[in-house]
C-alpha cells in the first residue's frame, strides 16, 4: 500500500473523529439550552428530557476515546497530528463534563418544582438567564474556534471568560441576600447557587476548549498562561 493512501486514509480517518465531536458538541449545547429553558418555565419534562440525553452523550464519549486510540495504536502519528489527538481527547472530555452540568441543572430543576418554588424565588430564577446566554456563547464560540481551527476565535473565548465569573459572583451575592430576609427560601436559593456555578462551570469548559484548539493550531500549552503571553502567542 502507498504511503500516499495510507496518508489519505489517516486523514480521513482524522476527519472522522472531528466531525464526530462536533456532533457531540452540538448535542451537548442543545442539551445545556433546553436544561436552562426547562429552569426558566420550570418545565419538568424538559428537565427530564436533558437527563435522559446525558447516557447518549457518555456514550459518544467512550466510543470516540477508544476510537483515538485506536489510531494512535495503528498509526503512530506524530507532531501536528499527534497534537490533534491528544486535543481532540481533552475536548471531548470537557464536553462530556459540560453534559453533567447540564444534568445537574435539570435536576435542581426538578428538586425545585417538588419543592413547590415560591414566586419571589422565580426572579432570581431567571437572572440566570444572563450567565447562561454567556455561557451558551461561549461554548458555541469554542465549538467553532475548533472547527476552522482558528486560534484566534479560540482567544476570543478566552478573553471573555471573566465576564461569566463577574455575573456567578452577582447572582451569589443576590441569592445570599434572599435567604439572609427570608429563611424560607433557604432551600431554593441553595439550589440555584448550584444551578450558577454550574453555568460558570461550563464557561470555564469552553475555555479548555478554546485552550485545547490554541495547543492544536500552534503546539503551545497555554494553559494557566497570562493573557499577554497568550496573545503573543496567538500572534
Amino acid at each position: 500500500m502507498s504511503e500516499k493512501h495510507l496518508s489519505s486514509q489517516f486523514d480521513a480517518e482524522l476527519s472522522g473523529i472531528s466531525s464526530r465531536v462536533l456532533e457531540m458538541g452540538g448535542l451537548v449545547e442543545s442539551q445545556v439550552g433546553q436544561a436552562l429553558s426547562a429552569l426558566t418555565s420550570f418545565n419538568e419534562e424538559g428537565a427530564a428530557d436533558v437527563l435522559r440525553q446525558e447516557e447518549r452523550v457518555n456514550q459518544m464519549e467512550v466510543e470516540i476515546d477508544r476510537d483515538l486510540s485506536g489510531i494512535i495504536a495503528r498509526r503512530q502519528p506524530t507532531a501536528r497530528d499527534l497534537r490533534l489527538l491528544i486535543a481532540i481527547s481533552k475536548t471531548i472530555a470537557n464536553l462530556e463534563r459540560v453534559g453533567d452540568e447540564a444534568a445537574r441543572v435539570a435536576r435542581a430543576v426538578q428538586r425545585l418544582i417538588g419543592s413547590g418554588i415560591s414566586s419571589r424565588m422565580r426572579l432570581p430564577a431567571s437572572d440566570l438567564q444572563f450567565e447562561a446566554d454567556l455561557a451558551i456563547a461561549q461554548l458555541r464560540k469554542a465549538l467553532d474556534a475548533f472547527a476552522r481551527l482558528d486560534a484566534k476565535r479560540a482567544l476570543e473565548v478566552l478573553k471573555q471568560d471573566d465576564q461569566i465569573d463577574r455575573e456567578f459572583e452577582g447572582l451569589l451575592r443576590k441569592l445570599i441576600t434572599y435567604m439572609m430576609e427570608d429563611p424560607r427560601t433557604i432551600s431554593s436559593s441553595i439550589d440555584l447557587v448550584f444551578v450558577a456555578k454550574a453555568i460558570e462551570r461550563i464557561g470555564d469548559h469552553a475555555k479548555n476548549l478554546a485552550e485545547a484548539t490554541i495547543y492544536i493550531v500552534k503546539g503551545t500549552d497555554v494553559r494557566h498562561t497570562p493573557m499577554d503571553v497568550v496573545e503573543g502567542v496567538v500572534r
